[in-house]
């Protein structure tokens, strides 16, 4: 049995635990009449013996997959002949992978022969055995926990508190989960940064003029060294972001007024779904609009006004990224500007001020800390764009501040660093680690600068 039709019975199970234990508390209580006899409403007692049915055999569901692999892998060598248990470490995990490989119906690397066809039916048989014994074992616990459970139902029992200890409880465990994931992350860029940081000096790397990340493969190999200096990678991720930023910013903040203050009730049910549109419309297919259509026609517009415009520049990118990202301003903006009391815009105009008086004097000052805070979220969303700018803005590691002309970013480079033959352990992998750190460190302080801004100019309004 599949482990998803597994855990879908299992929750069928604790919905008819559900209302078994509610039933029960009902009926110790005498009918809905005598609820008042009881500590907790019938509801939390149906929630008691659900969680009793559920949780117990998930916990054992989670745990038998981890450690199931492991076991049938362990009982499968321990099968094999004598010959085949004393390969070496690589050729015995070659021998395994392929294995499962042709229990699972997919491709495997060399002949097969008879040995081969013996484990891999042994692995199929060692794999539905531990699934049986797996969907017995849990159903069984979920019935005697639903069992045990109704049993203890009594008017006396704190159904409410116990039910509601154990969903903090999940909480904190999800929250720590999110937590426990950041940091990991962290740690696994840093101490792949720290490696890089060995080979290359981080003054070289932070203020280094020439980007250059080719190294030979093989100590026999006659190649370049590599020069990692990221100051072109850092002025061209400025650079598009700055386009974009003011592309986006007056568009977003305009139409989050317009849409918040001007326009009518059914002009905002039609315009506001459409500009959300532009949010959920995947960014490869911005790269598309973008190296397809936006780049030629600079070019040939920079042709007719004769300038020179690469046909793969930086303008093009920030242009399609400033479209992207208009939905996240003007969204944010919107809920900042509706976020101002009423009070203060009726005040306003009972002064005498006309609309636009009102805005520009009461309405944005009131709401500038939340624009501010969406404004530095947007530049954070440009700063980690990929596909545009690798597919509008080129690959080129160059020094400029001249948007017609071809600059990569950050991000780029930690995918191209990323994809190849070379060594996980050379100074060009390593690389992209310390971009990645980078790139960390300066979205983060965004976010704390942007948080700072929300804090020291919210006002507090009764």
């Amino acid at each position: 049995m599949q482990g998803t039709t597994l855990v879908l019975i299992l929750a069928g199970m604790a919905t008819a635990a559900f209302y078994l234990g509610r039933s029960r508390s009902l009926e110790i209580a005498g009918g809905p009449s005598g609820i008042s006899n009881l500590h907790s409403l019938p509801g939390y007692y149906g929630y008691y013996v659900a969680i009793w049915c559920l949780l117990p055999a998930l916990a054992l569901l989670f745990l038998w997959l981890v450690a199931e692999p492991r076991v049938i892998v362990a009982l499968l060598i321990k099968s094999l002949p004598q010959a085949q248990q004393s390969l070496q470490i690589g050729e015995l995990d070659l021998l395994v992978n392929n294995i499962r490989n042709l229990a699972a119906g997919d491709a495997v690397s060399g002949e097969i022969d008879a040995l081969l066809r013996e484990a891999a039916a042994r692995h199929t048989e060692y794999t539905a055995t531990s699934r049986r014994l797996l969907a017995t074992l849990c159903f069984g616990l979920a019935v005697l926990g639903a069992a045990v459970a109704r049993r203890r139902i009594s008017p006396q029992l704190r159904a409410r508190n116990r039910v509601e200890r154990v969903v903090s409880i999940l909480l904190i465990a999800a929250s720590s989960i999110a937590i426990l994931t950041t940091i990991g992350i962290v740690f696994s860029v840093l101490f792949e940064a720290i490696r890089f940081f060995r080979e290359v000096p981080v003054s070289e790397f932070l203020f280094g003029l020439n980007w250059s990340p080719q190294t030979a493969i093989r100590a026999d190999q006659v190649g370049s060294s590599g020069s990692f200096g990221a100051v072109p990678l850092f002025t061209g991720t400025l650079l598009i972001t700055f386009i974009a930023m003011v592309v986006a910013v007056p568009i977003g903040l305009m139409t989050a007024i317009y849409l918040a203050e001007y326009s009518s009730s059914r002009v905002r049910a039609v315009a506001k779904p459409l500009l959300e549109i532009l949010a959920g419309i995947p960014t490869v297919v911005y790269g598309f609009f973008a190296a397809l259509t936006v780049a030629p026609a600079l070019r040939r517009a920079g042709e007719f006004a004769g300038v020179q415009v690469a046909s793969e520049s930086a303008l093009a990118a920030g242009l399609v990224m400033g479209i992207m990202i208009i939905p996240l301003v003007s969204s944010l903006s919107d809920d900042a500007i509706n976020a101002v009391p009423r009070a203060m815009r009726d005040g306003a105009l009972g002064l005498g001020s006309t609309r636009s008086e009102a805005m520009r004097n009461v309405i944005l000052p009131a709401a500038l800390p939340g624009i501010v805070g969406g404004v530095l979220l947007a530049v954070s969303r440009a700063i980690g764009e990929t596909m545009i700018v690798v597919m509008a803005a080129g690959l080129a590691a160059n020094l400029t501040a001249n948007p017609f002309q071809a600059v990569t970013t950050v991000t780029v480079q930690i995918v191209t660093l990323l994809v190849g033959d070379q060594e996980f352990d050379s100074a060009k992998t390593l690389a992209a680690f310390a971009l990645g750190l980078v790139l960390f460190v300066v979205t983060l302080g965004l976010n704390v600068i942007g948080l700072q801004v929300v804090r020291k100019y919210r006002e507090q309004y009764e």
